[in-house]
């Protein structure tokens, strides 16, 4: 099935092309849920929750674009949508904001596994803003006007999201390159 058949069938709300189409994207949509979510097990409920609103909206989906495009567009909003209900961005004035400088990393050799789970270790605020701007490419602007908070707030958020992870990048070297 081609998946232009596959998005037909998905819109009459045919469970095995809903099937199908989890089984082509899933793992996908997954790695997006991981680095929004502080752990596994939340990442998973936010893949279901995802592919949820996907099948409800897919609809809305009018070949403008790649699919899976719109499909991460609607996971990161899914799982923002959730994180946006807890409120946990704080209110920074934005004269107190230094300009964001890049963190360099100087080890060759550091654990995939190893900076996923700092990332997931984050506090919300701060993994949601470094997700949505290192890895998805959103200007702060746009992350803003995501979260409801203002551009001096995601920035503030992303330096110090960038300074936690240096700081336990720097610790893990120390303790594995220590010669």
């Amino acid at each position: 099935m081609t998946l232009d058949e596959l998005i037909k069938q998905c819109k009459n709300q045919d469970a095995t092309a809903q099937g199908e189409l989890y089984k082509q994207y899933n793992r996908v949509l997954f790695a997006i849920c991981l680095r929004y979510s502080p752990n596994y097990t939340e990442a998973e409920d936010n893949l279901q929750d995802a592919f949820i609103t996907i099948f409800k909206k897919v609809e809305q989906y009018h070949g403008k674009g790649s699919f899976e495009g719109w499909m991460k567009r609607v996971t990161v909003n899914t799982v923002l949508q959730k994180y946006r209900k807890q409120r946990t961005f704080e209110i920074v004035d934005e004269g107190q904001i230094e300009d964001e400088a890049e963190v360099e990393i100087e080890s060759e050799e550091i654990p995939l596994d190893f900076l996923l789970k700092i990332v997931q270790e984050l506090p919300d605020r701060y993994r949601l803003v470094f997700s949505m701007y290192v890895m998805d490419g959103y200007q702060h602007k746009e992350i803003a006007e995501m979260l409801g908070i203002s551009d001096g707030t995601s920035k503030s958020n992303l330096a110090r999201a960038r300074m936690i992870l240096k700081n336990k990048i720097e610790d893990y070297n120390a303790k594995n390159y220590n010669t």
